[in-house]
């Protein structure tokens, strides 16, 4: 290996950010969060961080403050202040762990599970949206996408 000199004015300049793919996924992922943001906040007035609790909530109820924190990379605060506004909104029941006070378990209530069950069409259909904008291109962004989540 030699040891060249380094430019880091030409470094500078030849970093392309806008064809950075780790930048690239992070703003697409951004956009396409508050594109279905706009749908269910304008239809059942919910946040990201509410919509992120009640989704999760959805393939396992009965879960921990914590585990909704580590599954969906949320901060612990904005998890514990989306379930605040949910169990007030009479979407979701807080329980304390009687052996551990520090742990609450959320649990959708019958009001929270009608509330999903018109909402999730929605998602589901603003994901056939994006696919569809994939075209033959799907089946391969799909495994792409595994393979970057599995690591």
């Amino acid at each position: 290996m030699t040891n060249t000199p380094v430019d880091p004015t030409q470094i500078l300049e030849d970093f392309d950010l806008e064809n950075f793919t780790p930048y690239r996924l992070a703003v697409a992922a951004q956009k396409l969060s508050e594109l279905l943001a706009r749908q269910y906040r304008s239809h059942f007035g919910i946040s990201i961080p509410d919509w992120r609790v009640l989704v999760h909530l959805t393939q396992s109820d009965g879960v921990s403050i914590r585990d909704i924190e580590a599954r969906v990379a949320m901060e612990k605060s904005k998890v514990s202040r989306a379930a605040t506004r949910l169990e007030e909104a009479g979407l979701v029941v807080k329980t304390v762990n009687p052996g551990d006070r520090r742990l609450v378990h959320l649990a959708l209530t019958d009001k929270g599970r009608a509330m999903m069950v018109d909402l999730l069409p929605l998602a589901e259909a603003f994901q056939d949206q994006i696919l569809e904008q994939l075209g033959e291109t799907r089946e391969g962004f799909e495994a792409g996408l595994d393979r970057l989540l599995k690591e």
